[in-house]
């Protein structure tokens, strides 16, 4: 089964989306699978095995200062160019109080990009809804490029099973803040990352109302997504829904199995597997 993969992170140690011996020990919790590094050959022949083509997050580096974040992204950027045929590109993150450097390097990744670059808004993070006035300078700089942007939503895992979130408040992660977002923007191509949960209905009303809104599920394993969720990607969300994985925290054979039981048809798999994404992102159909 071909795969585009709107979104996973890094299997290699440099990039591992867990940072702190905290955030590991919580991975098992969160996920129900353990840390292990791979090399970056190893990376991409995984995703070879699985005949997948991969957008990848590099999210914490918004945590970071603007130097050490110029140096991930030379890394990423690299990467990317070693191992085209399935690195199809990367999203980037930015602290949005970074102002103008900010821009500056999201442009700077783009042009020097050989694959997909896009920006990753989680709000959750960052203390900030996906549609504060202090993002706008990036979104100018996406729709510029015409890029579009992947904000998350619904239940993070990040900093899930710790003490107060470590500091993350989910309520940041509401599909409200998106339907504002494409109102505001109607030109910028908005795709919410992950199930919505315990949101899931607004978001389906935001994804039928706004039509430059779409959604990739990374993060949780079909069996676990809502009946309203599952009753729609077949039906009224057919041409939105697009597959996320979330590796290395979740392992393709298990996703793969899992929407395969969900029962939809041969057209509505290859939707979700990979067509909503190459129409989305210009991709030459295969």
């Amino acid at each position: 089964m071909r795969i585009f993969d709107v979104h996973s992170h890094w299997g290699t140690e440099r990039g591992y989306p867990l940072r702190t011996p905290a955030e590991l020990a919580k991975q098992n919790y969160t996920w129900r699978s353990d840390a292990r590094y791979v090399t970056e050959e190893a990376m991409a022949a995984h995703f070879r095995e699985h005949d997948a083509q991969v957008i990848l997050d590099l999210g914490f580096t918004k945590d970071l200062p603007m130097p050490e974040v110029r140096q991930f992204h030379d890394y990423v950027l690299d990467t990317q160019r070693r191992f085209p045929d399935v690195i199809a590109g990367n999203w980037v993150s930015f602290d949005p109080r970074v102002g103008a450097p900010a821009v500056d390097e999201f442009r700077r990744c783009v042009e020097s990009s050989e694959g997909f670059i896009g920006l990753c808004v989680a709000g959750a993070s960052v203390g900030f809804p996906c549609n504060d006035p202090i993002f706008f300078p990036l979104y100018e700089a996406s729709m510029t490029y015409r890029r579009p942007i992947l904000v998350t939503v619904g239940y993070t895992g990040r900093g899930g099973g710790l003490p107060g979130g470590n500091g993350i408040r989910l309520e940041l992660c509401h599909p409200r803040y998106i339907d504002d977002l494409a109102a505001r923007f109607p030109e910028l191509q908005v795709i919410a990352g992950r199930p919505a949960w315990p949101w899931q209905d607004e978001m389906i009303a935001v994804l039928l109302h706004k039509a430059n809104v779409w959604n990739e599920l990374h993060g949780w394993r079909p069996k676990h997504f809502t009946d309203a969720l599952k009753r729609e990607i077949p039906r009224r969300l057919s041409d939105k829904i697009m597959f996320g994985a979330d590796y290395p925290l979740l392992k393709y054979d298990q996703l793969v199995s899992d929407w395969l039981d969900l029962g939809y048809d041969e057209a509505t798999m290859d939707k979700v597997f990979r067509r909503n994404a190459q129409a989305l992102f210009g991709i030459k159909r295969n």
